[in-house]
């Protein structure tokens, strides 16, 4: 009690308010970080910039392809239910355009056009390998279209660092500069200059550092992708090669005997003479 006492004699002394209210550090922060913005010069304005668009544009990437892998996902496991309930390609492929995101799709129809036109549909193809050649090629657009502008991601992710650099090292270049023209020797008059140059590279990590996340994920939902689709390729093929074997056996089975009639009198009598 003592204390508290003696503590609001002292603010009011001091002519304090008794409860300040101090500005929060985010606030003061990030006031001090505007004007610091506010303060560079055309180099490292021009650095900013440039890094502001790559980040928009790496992050329009990663949230179209993360919308599009969704939705290719989804329609995957949508197509592969109803390839494996249907019992004919007829089925299936009336049907496969209503998962026409999915990517298996595409490997459907390339195989299943190439069965049609090497034996109409039915029986053993003639030429497996045609097959799973239309396979790998379905799979191989299939990826290409899906992996487009990734590469742009790992750009930016390996440039923006550097941008970065290059925009703090003028910086601090300028700031030496001008210190060594005012002939000032101080830490007072070179903080600011060195710390306005330092929020290049700090933008620079910012916008490197989620493009480098992006890239990896994607590219493992890359792979991820290869990997269903090549199993999807040689899933159908064994089920056309399958349902080719069953058809010939079914169409070559031998009829079965015929019982032979209880012999008549007459029979029995020429067997017996």
């Amino acid at each position: 009690m003592i204390a508290s006492t003696f503590a609001a004699f002292l603010l009011q002394e001091a002519d304090l308010p008794a409860a300040p209210a101090a500005l929060p550090a985010a606030a003061a922060h990030s006031g001090a970080l505007a004007e610091m913005i506010h303060n560079s010069g055309p180099t490292a304005l021009t650095v900013l910039l440039i890094l502001l668009i790559a980040s928009v544009f790496s992050w329009s990437i990663m949230i179209t392809k993360w919308t599009a892998f969704r939705a290719a996902q989804s329609k995957s496991a949508g197509f592969i239910r109803a390839f494996r309930r249907s019992g004919r390609l007829s089925e299936v492929a009336s049907v496969a355009d209503q998962f026409r995101p999915s990517p298996l799709v595409a490997i459907f129809h390339e195989i299943h056009d190439e069965y049609q036109r090497q034996c109409g549909g039915r029986g053993m193809p003639p030429n497996p390998q045609a097959l799973e050649r239309a396979a790998q090629t379905a799979s191989s657009e299939s990826l290409t279209h899906m992996e487009s502008r990734i590469t742009w991601l790992a750009t930016i992710a390996q440039s923006a660092t550097y941008v970065g650099l290059f925009g703090t090292v003028m910086g601090i270049v300028d700031a030496f500069h001008g210190l060594g023209t005012a002939g000032a020797a101080t830490l007072r008059a070179v903080a600011p200059g060195i710390s306005e140059a330092l929020i290049t590279t700090a933008a620079g990590l910012v916008v490197a550092v989620p493009a480098l996340v992006g890239y990896n994920q994607l590219t493992a939902r890359l792979r991820d992708f290869a990997a269903r689709m090549d199993d999807f390729g040689r899933e159908l093929l064994n089920a056309i090669e399958n349902a080719a074997l069953v058809q010939p056996a079914a169409a070559a089975a031998p009829p079965p005997p015929v019982q032979p009639l209880p012999p008549t009198f007459e029979d029995t009598r020429r067997r017996t003479f």
